[in-house]
């Protein structure tokens, strides 16, 4: 007998970002992994239309006042999708978790620890049992009074307060000081003190500076100020404080990142002496479970708490046993060298996804959809294989794993494929195959077809000969053990080794201190921008050039427009609605925020006067709105040789499908750190440079990959020093010259297992990597 229910996902119409009216049937409870390289439409789909049809129908039935709201945000452009159950978005967010969050939070493993110790913990003699709170830093019950739970705290020295001793105070030797009345203010009240604002600081009396810098006292004194023949200035009262004083209630209480960014350059940062940075208060750290303090347990590694936890007594049995079983998902995907207070901030998006990932594995939801954004990001070949496991058990539980994957392995363990292209941009949006995995051999036109079935092994290029080293290290930072690495420069380094094994630590000692190095350019994987302000013609200073192209006009000189009037982020040009923003926010009660279109520029940023200018047929935001491809035809014949350099190295890193105008808020991290690549790419290389990449191939496509190794190759060919962080097997195999840590992660890793040239470190009997790396070089 048929089911009544239809057991597919029905997509009909699709019309978001690049798609082109995509129909395509996806079957419910298996493993369907989307692919196509870079902006071809494949998270257009699974993220920009089934998830969000799905959390659209969800808000719908949220509140009438959500649902007012949301027509305003607007529906995924969709025909129609049937069959669609509630789905759960595990995207890699790259918004900074805060400083209080940590590995415990984001799993929900603190809660059961905080659970063990208040139930089975051993407490003083005649001492209360203290409640789960008690053992939260983020609780006034738990968290230290002196650094109240931060387990930091701030301080300052004279050497940071005043870093030249020859200036007297007048002239600014006091550098924590604010500038302009303020500091004058200041000064004038030192004076009328008594104090010599015009002697040089280190001539005044010990206990002088000592006061100025690091007094509690606030007097209040009459100042009269010189007066200016321009102007009358009446007498004032002015209150003093002293520099340290200022610096710290300027970094906890101003709301402007800039006052904060500069007040913390005068700040030393030391764990706080009470708890010892254990951000607990005495009372909890007098508890102990199998003779350890919660901060204690909290700092092992999570395979070793996991091991600790299975020799207790029988009495905490059902409480360990439950802890044990929500670490054993994060121990499944490889990530057992995290500790419970590693901070949040810390962690790679990576690592953030797959922690909430084995989180959802704990839920015990079924019948649900889990969306995945390239689950595989950060993971050594050894972790991948756990990471399938992981998303076979998710279905097994009865529901639907969607996953934007572009490792072969991954791809290879599907139960169903969406190919999406053939290309970016304008050229892709199309269903190429939604099938069987090995059915998409017979698509002529899928790029990922040409390498998910490509056996022919890496072909042995001619490894470049380094023309001096350099040597980094003694390190002794996070788990790095002592370590001392030469680099080759000249050539193409590969880092490599499992997760945590300390590949990003090593890089990061990496500066332009170091001899051998001349200039350091590192190009990481951070947003270009936080808001939908900054963008990718912005960011690379294409949009400079543009707006002075705008500028030269007949109309603009008419009007007496200058190269401010086409910027969005001044008054004058934009539209005031939006303040150039081309949208507005919209609140949500009990949701978080979200933006829509503009309602008076309609998402254009500009005002109707500055659109009327036009340059070649188009206006400003028409400019804005070319993918890069397209600007590139469109100024070939132009003389802008400064916007040819920057289009051709958008169009050279592989993003030629971007819009110029595309909001950083949009684009993946592997997009950002090519766009930063590009932009160093465009300006005249001056002398021998050191690149530093970590991770350059995260979500991209093998075709993808491939056009970025030519550029990093083309580095390297012109006597540059090209070092990545990377897992990519593909890539470390095209190296020159391959560092692997490890052997394993955390604890277990921290030194270099295998140093040479990519051939001999697939040979090595101790690297992890090796195996995976010798599968490259099969038959080679």
């Amino acid at each position: 007998m048929p089911s009544p229910h239809d057991p597919y996902v029905r997509v009909r119409g699709a019309r978001e970002h690049n798609l082109k009216g995509v129909d395509v049937d996806i079957p419910r409870d298996v493993l369907t992994v989307f692919t196509g390289v870079s902006g071809s439409g494949k998270s257009s789909l699974a993220f920009g239309t089934i998830y969000a049809e799905a959390q659209r129908r969800y808000f719908e039935s949220v509140a009438p006042y959500a649902r007012r709201l949301i027509h305003q945000v607007g529906a995924p452009k969709v025909g129609e999708i049937t069959g669609l159950p509630p789905a759960v978005s595990l995207q890699q967010r790259r918004s900074a978790p805060t400083s209080r969050s940590s590995v415990g939070t984001v799993t929900n493993l603190s809660n059961s620890l905080r659970m063990l110790f208040s139930r089975a913990g051993d407490h003083p003699p005649g001492a209360e049992r203290l409640d789960s709170d008690a053992f939260s830093p983020n609780t006034a019950a738990g968290a230290c009074p002196e650094c109240h739970g931060l387990g930091q705290v701030h301080g300052t020295t004279e050497e940071l307060l005043v870093p030249d001793p020859s200036l007297s105070i007048r002239e600014g030797a006091i550098a924590a000081w604010p500038g302009a009345w303020q500091g004058k203010n200041l000064r004038d009240i030192l004076d009328t003190l008594g104090h010599d604002v015009d002697r040089p600081w280190r001539e005044l009396p010990a206990a002088d500076r000592e006061w100025i810098l690091f007094t509690d006292e606030q007097p209040v004194v009459t100042v009269h100020p010189v007066r200016d023949a321009d102007r009358i200035q009446r007498p004032y009262q002015g209150t003093y404080m002293s520099a340290r004083h200022y610096v710290l209630k300027t970094f906890s209480d101003t709301k402007s990142q800039t006052l904060r960014t500069k007040a913390e350059r005068f700040l030393t940062s030391t764990p706080c002496p009470a708890c010892g940075g254990s951000r607990l208060r005495p009372e909890s750290l007098a508890v102990t479970f199998a003779g350890r303090t919660i901060a204690e347990l909290a700092a092992l590694p999570l395979v070793e708490l996991a091991a600790l936890l299975t020799g207790t007594s029988e009495a905490a049995r059902v409480l360990t046993d439950d802890l044990k079983s929500r670490i054993e998902p994060v121990l499944e995907l490889g990530l057992g060298y995290l500790s419970l207070d590693r901070a949040a901030p810390t962690l790679s998006p990576g690592e953030l996804q797959r922690l909430r990932l084995a989180t959802q594995l704990r839920s015990g939801l079924f019948g649900v959809v889990y969306v995945l954004d390239e689950p595989s990001a950060g993971l050594h070949p050894a972790d991948t294989e756990a990471l399938l496991t992981v998303l076979e058990r998710l279905k097994s539980a009865g529901n639907s794993v969607f996953v934007v994957e572009h490792h072969l392995d991954v791809v290879r363990g599907a139960d169903w494929l969406v190919d999406v292209g053939p290309r970016a941009g304008e050229h892709g949006g199309e269903v190429l195959h939604s099938g069987p995995v090995a059915d998409l051999a017979k698509v002529k036109d899928s790029a990922t077809a040409r390498y998910l079935f490509d056996d022919s092994p890496a072909t042995a290029r001619q490894v470049r000969t380094p023309r001096s080293h350099l040597k980094v290290g003694p390190v002794a930072r996070h788990n790095l053990r002592e370590v001392t690495a030469e680099f080759p420069l000249g050539v193409l380094t590969a880092v490599t080794g499992v997760s945590g094994s300390g590949k990003s630590t090593l890089i990061g000692e990496i500066t332009e201190d170091l001899p051998g190095v001349d200039r350091l350019v590192s190009v990481d994987q951070k947003p270009i921008g936080r808001t939908p302000r900054s963008n990718l013609a912005t960011y690379t200073g294409l949009f400079d050039v543009v707006r002075k192209v705008f500028a030269a006009t007949g109309q603009a000189r008419e009007r007496s427009y200058g190269v401010g009037r086409f910027s969005f982020n001044v008054p004058g040009g934009r539209c005031e609605t939006c303040q150039g923003e081309g949208f507005v926010s919209v609140e949500l009660l009990f949701l978080p925020s979200t933006y829509a279109p503009c309602p008076d520029c309609a998402g254009a940023r500009y005002n109707p006067a500055t659109l009327e200018v036009t340059y070649r047929g188009r206006n400003i935001a028409q400019i804005l709105d070319l993918t890069v491809e397209a600007a590139a035809e469109f100024f070939a014949d132009a003389d802008t040789p400064a916007v040819t350099r920057s289009l051709t190295a958008l169009l050279d890193v592989g993003l030629g499908y971007l819009r110029l105008g595309q909001p950083a808020t949009e684009l993946s991290g592997g997009e950002a750190q090519r766009i930063k690549l590009a932009t160093e790419l465009q300006r005249g290389r001056r002398g021998h440079t050191l690149y530093l990449l970590d991770e350059p191939t995260t979500g991209l496509h093998p075709a993808d990959v491939d056009v970025l190794m030519h550029q990093l190759h083309g580095l390297a060919d012109a006597g540059h020093t090209v070092i990545v962080v990377e897992h990519d097997m593909s890539v470390v195999a095209g190296a020159d010259w391959v560092i692997d840590l490890g052997p394993g992660g955390g604890d277990a890793g921290g030194r270099i297992v295998a140093t040479g040239t990519p051939a001999e470190v697939a040979r090595s009997e101790e690297s992890a990597t090796a195996r995976y790396l010798a599968r490259v070089f099969v038959n080679s």
